[in-house]
């Protein structure tokens, strides 16, 4: 029985050394500091390889076929919302002028509250539809053009610009048409120069160099 016993624990033994569960094994402190050849090291805190952590790629999916960067049909609502709301503000500050300078004469009562009141409602609302109606012609213009010609840059910015103040200011005539043209043609190349002042200027130093 003995001798059995002994026989049993030497092929338990074997096996364990054969599987490396026995014998003199090592500890996670002494494999630490041994480099491992042809392989990155492991992270110390967690058994997965740090390169699988670093994320290379953009953390959303896009749909196939999707532009990384929004074109002028999505980013026609944030522009009409927020001309929409810059306007009411606009308005409502204006009619709050107009309404204290022209109850200047009347003493704090009910009446000239109420008149104030009233003249912000009606500022905000009149700046709020222009800037918005404005904001709307020029989005519908620029999403136009851009299928049309399938491109984006700073022209089609400068051409829905001048459409939108030509036909907002088309009840004016020939001379009201012009001036709205050119009105939109130099708010719209102002803004086109201040995105690509940038470039402009890295341009000119390399030249300069």
């Amino acid at each position: 029985m003995e001798g059995g016993g002994g026989s049993g624990n030497k092929t338990t033994g074997g096996l364990a050394g054969f599987f490396g569960a026995g014998g003199a094994g090592y500890s996670h402190a002494d494999l630490a500091g041994v480099p491992l050849t042809g392989m990155n090291p492991l992270s110390p805190y967690l058994n997965v390889d740090p390169r699988y952590l670093v994320q290379d790629t953009d953390e959303f999916i896009l749909p196939t076929g999707a532009n990384k960067t929004r074109g002028r049909f999505e980013l026609a609502f944030f522009t009409i919302g927020g001309c929409c709301m810059t306007g009411a503000a606009f308005g409502a500050m204006n009619g709050l002028r107009l309404g204290l300078k022209e109850t200047q004469n009347m003493a704090w009562s009910k009446p000239r509250n109420v008149q104030i009141l009233n003249m912000v409602t009606r500022q905000g609302a009149l700046w709020a539809n222009t800037l918005g109606s404005l904001a709307l012609l020029y989005s519908a213009f620029g999403v136009v053009i851009e299928k049309t010609r399938g491109a984006e840059d700073d022209l089609n910015t400068v051409a829905a610009g001048t459409m939108t103040g030509m036909l907002y200011k088309c009840t004016g005539g020939l001379r009201g048409i012009a001036r709205g043209g050119l009105t939109g043609l130099t708010l719209t190349s102002l803004y086109a120069l201040y995105n690509n002042w940038e470039h402009m200027k890295g341009s000119l130093l390399q030249q300069s160099l």
